[in-house]
């Protein structure tokens, strides 16, 4: 049988992962995969490597949000262990395995017949990874203060509710942007730097990002009017692409430095990055990824 290690988070989402816990078990058993089970911890996973080692594992699969796929990238790549990666959405947010379509039937299939892609990662600082986007501004202070038992009752309208009562102290900042060989100033509310397309539950905010052509997509929401906001907001919630829009400043690059004179603590796939400046990086083909 194939030796897959489970990573669960037992409190992204709703919680409720370990209440499908023995219907994930059985469906990977019946498709002749052999599960063994880490339960991340709030304060210690060292023991996730020695896990990983005694398991003998084939591949890792994480269940939980954004959050959890990137810990376990992270936890991997820093010890140099090249296992291929999957993902059971089951957090808050889970944009990664949304824009890859992974149903729990789809990443069953995927692992049991060993398809796998290859996947770039942004790699910040030279220190930490991220799989599907790195940002900083007016959206990501938000998104690290909304509490955890709110994002559990109400989901990503946690995250909108809480913007919307912000609205009216939306400040830009200004933002020196190197990307390859070109630098650009730009007053924006915040950057987005994307692997994939999807971010903050909606599915196309770029027409050209792509999470394994060797680059990323930089997306700067410029200075304009409330009614330009709001504009913008119903394109995406319309599910359309923003980055043709006049209010959006769009580059593509292998590299990216971006620095401010205020201070901005970044945000990576939705957990606490480093304050600015940062240089992003984009690793091509920097992990094998389960998927259909």
């Amino acid at each position: 049988m194939k030796k897959i290690l489970l990573v669960y988070n037992p409190v992204s989402g709703h919680a409720a992962f370990k209440n499908k816990l023995d219907s994930v078990i059985e469906n990977f058993q019946r498709r002749g995969v052999l599960l063994s089970i880490y339960r991340t911890c709030a304060e210690d996973n060292s023991k996730f490597v020695e896990c990983v080692k005694i398991t003998q594992a084939e591949g890792i699969i994480a269940a939980g949000g954004d959050g959890t796929l990137h810990a376990v990238i992270n936890w991997l790549k820093k010890n140099s262990i090249d296992l291929p990666v999957g993902v059971i959405g089951s957090g808050t947010s889970n944009d990664f395995a949304e824009h890859l379509n992974l149903t729990d039937e789809k990443i069953f299939d995927a692992v049991a017949e060993g398809k796998i892609r290859p996947v770039d990662l942004g790699l910040v600082n030279g220190k930490e990874y991220f799989i599907n986007v790195a940002s900083a501004g007016v959206f990501t202070s938000i998104a690290h203060e909304v509490n955890s038992r709110l994002k559990n009752f109400l989901g990503k309208s946690a995250y909108y509710l809480r913007g919307l009562g912000e609205l009216k102290n939306f400040k830009t900042v200004p933002l020196e942007i190197s990307a390859d060989d070109k630098k650009f100033s730009v007053d924006a509310f915040l950057f987005l730097v994307l692997n994939s397309p999807s971010v903050a539950g909606f599915k196309k905010i770029s027409d050209t990002a792509r999470i394994d052509d060797g680059k990323s997509d930089l997306l700067a929401l410029k200075k304009c009017s409330t009614s330009a906001l709001i504009n913008l907001a119903k394109k995406i919630l319309a599910g359309d692409s923003v980055q043709s829009d006049e209010n959006i400043f769009s580059v593509q690059a292998k590299t990216f430095e971006i620095n401010s004179p205020v201070k901005l603590t970044s945000d990576l796939d939705g957990e606490v990055g480093d304050i600015l400046p940062l240089k992003i990086e984009t690793v091509k083909h920097a992990i094998k990824f389960f998927a259909q």
